[in-house]
């Protein structure tokens, strides 16, 4: 249950950094949403691994809109080459 609730949240994570990104971006919503679902799980295992969430718990909705913003500059910048 708990990695159905983090893409869950990753899904709204990634639809809310699109709008927080530059809009010169061509990229789908389907295909920023999943860019969300990766970057909620990334704060998640990163959060685990440095000890501020136990096992079990997710990053919640602010780490996981973090780190969807910061998944989806890596891809603009990654793109852009």
């Amino acid at each position: 249950m708990h990695l159905i609730w983090t893409i869950l949240i990753g899904l709204v994570a990634g639809v809310i950094a699109k709008f927080m990104t530059p809009r010169g971006d061509r990229r789908s919503l389907l295909a920023t949403a999943a860019l969300g679902v990766g970057g909620s799980l990334a704060a998640t295992l990163i959060g685990q691994a440095v000890g501020l969430y136990t096992s079990g718990q997710s990053a919640g909705f602010i780490g996981a809109v973090v780190g969807a913003v910061l998944l989806l500059g890596a891809y603009q910048v990654a793109a852009k080459r």
